[in-house]
């Protein structure tokens, strides 16, 4: 490859298209003029979808990265624009996100002048929020550097990253020798001496259960058969939801999970940080035996475990089914008896009304692939174990940052990278109004993003926290809203209002052909407090509640 004459922005967007992206979310501004020149230059080969708020541009490259697995790109004015997109940079933590922010001149970085934009140590802000960050100070250098935030996205725990580039660096015209995209670090294989132990205490389980986290996304084959093969079923929280398929009687969720869980005698936690074993399933956690695989050895030590395997999950259970398929122990078929714990469990989950009714429906209505984006509402938790899912990655959710609104600005960004594909977003009323903004994004570029405002006009948990446990006394939990349908159609958005699941159900059938053309927003009025709660079934420690 021999060198060619390039600014830094056209460096870094040629480097992008060689690493295969062909999609990036952002704002222009003062700092990244160049950038989005060199955007403009090659608008045939790579998409710029330009957001009306920085949130919108990290929550939209998150869903973007997280519906597909691909790097999810955004750019951002330094200062004010990195901080206000930091909510969707950190929600992206096992997400490959790329950030790219400008910076003030270099002559003034550090130096606290007062630029416009300056923030006292921008670089290591975002170091904090992500796997790696550097900062570009010459043309020369883009290839290399963006080469290396493509290796850090791709290798080991996935996690985002981030560059910033001052802005005169970015106008500044240099040779620059083209690098091909790096390739990812040579994935961790198990300890062979680990994988034997595994299956022994495999072998004298009694009753082996399996917890999966979305670390095990790429080894869904081999977590279905690993579960087949020594009879135990699989269940998770939220990111490994869908691994495998709640229709299959080895798929639970995680109110069933919790039933098997107080026989179980030993978890095997697959690419997961066991959020529920660890801090809400707390009695006998001290007891069950615990195999731990993921890669980041970290982990192991955040919660030990009576073996840890680091590695990736895919290798470590290849390894393991190895040691397994010729002697798994005494095994017999426990299907029946697991499908009998679901439908204990289900009847339960029904209770938790009325946001089961209209999970029900969307159900019933909603493509099997279809991707649904829960959000921080009534309806979105009761989704965490409500809505069934048959395939891994289509229950997107913004993890444990449990983030207020990210979910119909992440929406868009799942459905930009899937357009073929029917995408719906839960929202409240309250975490709506967080990026409502972004519905004019969404009509701009005829993203056929629909999404179902719950409105009960509260932030409905604070609200039952303040009647609970504090003595009735609410304070600024209820909430003044706008028409929402309105509201939308003010956009030139399509929007609709229904008051009932039956009511839902046909909406939503036209809403499926609606989308073809543009976002849809249905509301559904609820009453202020009428909702069950659905942590009660995530019991028995509820975080201080």
């Amino acid at each position: 490859m021999s060198s060619t004459t390039q600014t830094c922005a056209e460096a870094i967007v040629e480097s992008l298209i060689r690493g295969g992206v062909d999609t990036i979310f952002g704002i222009p501004g003062a700092q990244t003029y160049a950038l989005f020149d060199a955007l403009y230059k090659n608008r045939e080969r790579i998409r710029t979808f330009v957001t009306r708020h920085e949130q919108g541009a990290a929550y939209m490259a998150f869903g973007y990265a997280k519906s597909t697995g691909e790097v999810g790109v955004y750019c951002v004015v330094p200062g004010p624009g990195v901080l206000n997109s930091t909510a969707g940079l950190c929600t992206a933590h096992n997400t490959p996100v790329l950030c790219i922010a400008g910076q003030v001149p270099s002559a003034f970085v550090g130096v606290g002048h007062g630029m416009l934009h300056e923030l006292p140590d921008q670089l290591n802000t975002m170091r904090t929020l992500t796997k790696w960050a550097a900062r570009i100070n010459h043309p020369a250098e883009a290839p290399t550097l963006v080469g290396e935030a493509f290796r850090q996205l791709t290798s080991g725990r996935i996690q985002p990253v981030a560059l910033e580039v001052p802005m005169d660096v970015l106008g500044q015209t240099s040779k620059v020798e083209p690098v091909d995209p790096v390739s990812p670090d040579v994935a961790i294989e198990p300890d062979p001496d680990a994988i034997k132990a595994a299956a022994d205490m495999i072998r004298r389980a009694r009753r082996p259960m399996l917890y999966v986290g979305s670390g095990a996304i790429h080894a869904k084959g081999e977590v279905a058969e690993l579960a087949a093969l020594i009879q135990a079923p699989v269940t998770s929280f939220r990111g490994g939801r869908g691994i495998v398929g709640d229709e299959t009687p080895y798929g639970f969720n995680c109110v069933a999970g919790y039933k098997y869980y107080a026989e179980s005698d030993l978890m095997i936690g697959i690419g997961s940080r066991l959020e529920l074993p660890a801090f809400r399933w707390q009695e006998g956690i001290a007891t069950i035996q615990l195999i731990r695989i993921d890669i980041d050895p970290t982990q192991s030590v955040r919660l030990r475990g009576d073996l840890s395997i680091v590695a990736d999950s895919r290798l470590a259970l290849q390894a393991l089914l190895r040691e397994l398929r010729e002697d798994p122990g005494d095994r017999s078929s426990l299907e029946a008896e697991f499908e009998a714990v679901k439908a204990e469990a289900w009847r339960e989950i029904q209770q938790i009304q009325p946001q089961m009714s209209y999970l029900d429906v969307m159900r019933e209505v909603l493509p099997r692939d279809a991707f649904v984006v829960e959000e921080i509402s009534q309806v979105g938790f009761t989704a965490w174990y409500g809505f069934p899912v048959y395939e891994p990655g289509k229950l997107v959710t913004g993890g444990y940052q449990g983030n207020l609104g990210h979910g119909f600005q992440t929406g868009i960004g799942v459905k930009i990278a899937n357009p073929d594909s029917t995408v719906v977003s839960i929202a409240g009323d309250g975490g709506f109004m967080y990026g409502v903004q972004e519905l004019a994004t969404a009509v701009q570029y005829k993203v056929g993003l629909i999404t179902l405002i719950f409105n009960n006009n509260a932030f409905g948990n604070v609200r039952r926290d303040q009647m609970e446990f504090f003595e009735g006394r609410i304070f600024g939990s209820e909430l003044t809203n706008p028409d929402f349908v309105t509201l939308a159609e003010s956009f030139g958005a399509r929007a609709h209002r229904v008051n009932s699941p039956a009511e839902l159900g046909d909406r939503l059938r036209g809403a499926l052909e609606e989308s073809k053309r543009g976002p849809v927003v249905i509301e559904i009025p609820c009453e202020t407090g009428s909702e069950a709660s659905a942590f009660r079934l995530l019991q028995p420690a509820n975080y201080g509640r």
